[in-house]
């Protein structure tokens, strides 16, 4: 039972690497069959794995919360274990979602006029959520028992799932928001106010609080009140409402100084292998 939360981990490490798999298989591309003698050439599209791509890296948060519940519950302890979850969530959190801003891009420079001179240098933005995952990530495991109630920075999983809901939102597409994730001016503005948060000063709130009381847990009730409350206008853009709502709150919040230890990104006392 002690290699469970690792196992857990190790499960958000595979969902992740499931998950850029998928996206990357997403540009429409040919396909050929033979019959009678005579190749046959046809169009297979690839917004289904971009869709697939988000489920798999959702799967993956729900591996990287469990992780930790199931550390604190079995009462397991090491430093390796920190260290495996920091791996898993900068593959997980950081490079699948720039593989998502990279196709996104692909597609909205392909769509310009000048489509065959576009070089990489207009894509290679979308790594930069990547390299500052892997920096938030690096920071927060030095300074791990300063954040018990509360994350300097926003937390890299969060930053993952918002950006995982990008394709759910153009495959459903409600209220042709997707037209704007082909716009590469927003997605570059994008990227660059989730790579400032991650490494930003500001004190995010942890979903399951320090305390379980009113006063410290309204900001988490009204982040799921006004997601819940969003889905029957919104459908699966719900998730980035929340998300901008949990931003906002977290910039206004005032936080509490009662110690505790709460779910999120693992320390070292809450990890063994």
């Amino acid at each position: 039972m002690k290699h469970l939360p690792n196992l857990l981990t190790l499960a958000n490490l595979f969902c992740g690497c499931i998950a850029i798999a998928y996206i990357l298989t997403a540009q429409p591309y040919t396909s050929v069959s033979v019959q009678g003698g005579i190749p046959n050439w046809h169009w297979v599209h690839g917004a289904e794995q971009m869709y697939l791509g988000s489920i798999f890296i959702g799967i993956a948060a729900v591996c990287d919360m469990l992780d930790g519940m199931v550390a604190r519950a079995l009462k397991v302890f090491s430093p390796i274990g920190k260290d495996l979850d920091s791996l898993a969530d900068v593959v997980s959190f950081g490079v699948a979602p720039s593989v998502i801003f990279f196709k996104l891009l692909w597609d909205s420079l392909m769509g310009e006029n000048n489509a065959f001179d576009v070089s990489m240098i207009g894509m290679a933005p979308a790594f930069l959520i990547a390299c500052f995952a892997a920096l938030r990530l690096a920071k927060f495991n030095i300074t791990a028992d300063s954040q018990k109630n509360y994350f300097i920075g926003m937390p890299v999983p969060a930053v993952g799932i918002f950006v995982a809901s990008f394709p759910l939102i153009m495959w459903y597409n409600p209220h042709n928001i997707a037209a704007y994730f082909q716009n590469k001016w927003v997605l570059y503005v994008i990227i660059g106010i989730l790579c400032w948060l991650m490494v930003s000063g500001v004190k995010f709130i942890k979903m399951i609080p320090s305390k379980w009381s009113m006063a410290t847990l309204w900001p988490q009730l009204a982040v799921l009140a006004v997601g819940g409350i969003a889905i029957p206008f919104a459908g699966v853009a719900a998730i980035p409402v929340a998300f901008i709502v949990y931003v906002l709150l977290s910039l206004i919040y005032k936080q509490p100084t009662a110690s505790g230890l709460v779910a999120g990104e693992d320390t070292a006392s809450e990890r063994n292998l």
